[in-house]
């Protein structure tokens, strides 16, 4: 599923800019694809867009393509720019119910015809690892996975961490899924696995993205911060705090957050930090965001946080419930 982004980009001449460019592009600066022996078949984003412009339309058509082709093939790869890579990956893990088949995500951080491209080398191994199989016969990978450099992460435990290494993704909160070195070492222990008999995919596109992200800082003022909250129409608030969950105790802005709260704003507070999480009651700060009604989200990843919400705000119309479930682990989010 190619929808554009670095891996498929060539350079506009008149401009020097990197724009997306087609499929055939691609596979032709790829002949190693042909090796594999693998049966392929692509759908193309039209027009191939910059993941800068990646939106929940465009997850939706992703979802879409996936359940359509689903009972047609072992496992599916999408190429993806990677700025956003990380917000599609943890948006289809909760659109995607009941995957058992992988889903890799890869892109690259130089085009596919520079000559030091890491691009085909992702996309040959995201290949790899979609076709891999267990001893029983199921596939290796049954879930949204990030597939970059060395590395296969769990999607919505991923986020971008580098604009300039190769190895340009990280998962501070879980473990690998597998290594890639000479070989793919899986790390069987964190990888996936469903119950039940129900193999069908079922999938859920709508997601509601009427929220707004806060990141706090030293100095944010009570009329910008009740700006913020009280933006027409916002549902959902990502409340991206100190260390582990703390906030101000200026009783302005535990105030504003109780009266957010008190309309049915659903706030989800998540830390500023890439590693550890969110732990309400280890010190008075925090204590008090909670008191107040504000969910905690754990070691929920911004990503995670921010797509989770949309999607529990396109299905349920509760507040209570959905922080309720903004706490509760849907498919492997949080520990």
């Amino acid at each position: 599923v190619y929808t554009g982004g670095t891996i498929g980009m060539t350079e506009d001449l008149s401009t020097g800019a990197l724009v997306p460019f087609s499929f055939d592009h691609l596979m032709k600066n790829v002949p190693k694809i042909g090796r594999l022996g693998f049966n392929l078949d692509h759908v193309e984003m039209d027009p191939p867009i910059d993941s800068s412009n990646m939106n929940p339309a465009c997850w939706a058509r992703i979802a879409r393509v996936i359940a359509d082709r689903y009972e047609d093939f072992d496992g599916f790869v999408v190429l993806h720019g990677t700025d956003t890579m990380a917000y599609t990956a943890s948006a289809l893990s909760f659109m995607l119910h009941n995957l058992r088949k992988p889903v890799i995500i890869t892109g690259s951080q130089l085009p596919i015809g520079e000559v030091r491209t890491d691009g085909e080398e992702n996309l040959i191994t995201a290949l790899q690892v979609a076709a891999e199989k267990d001893r029983s016969g199921q596939q290796m990978v049954q879930e949204v996975a990030i597939l970059f450099e060395n590395s296969l992460l769990r999607g919505n435990r991923s986020t971008k961490h580098s604009a300039d290494n190769f190895d340009a993704f990280q998962s501070d909160n879980y473990p690998e899924l597998a290594r890639i070195g000479l070989g793919i070492t899986y790390n069987r222990d964190a990888l996936a696995r469903h119950e039940g008999d129900d193999t069908s995919l079922h999938v859920d596109y709508d997601v509601d993205s009427n929220i707004v992200v806060i990141d706090l800082f030293p100095g944010l003022r009570e009329d910008t911060f009740r700006h913020l909250l009280d933006c027409p129409g916002i549902r959902g608030v990502v409340l991206k705090t100190y260390g582990a969950g703390n906030g101000p105790t200026a009783e302005w802005f535990l105030r504003s957050l109780k009266e957010a709260v008190d309309r049915g704003v659903v706030v989800v507070n998540v830390t500023q930090c890439g590693n550890g999480c969110v732990i309400p009651y280890r010190y008075e700060t925090g204590r008090r965001l909670h008191n107040v009604g504000v969910v905690s989200g754990h070691d929920l990843t911004t990503e995670a946080a921010i797509t989770k919400l949309m999607y529990l705000l396109g299905q349920k119309s509760d507040p209570v419930e959905i922080g309720e479930l903004m706490e509760t682990s849907i498919c492997g989010e949080l520990s």
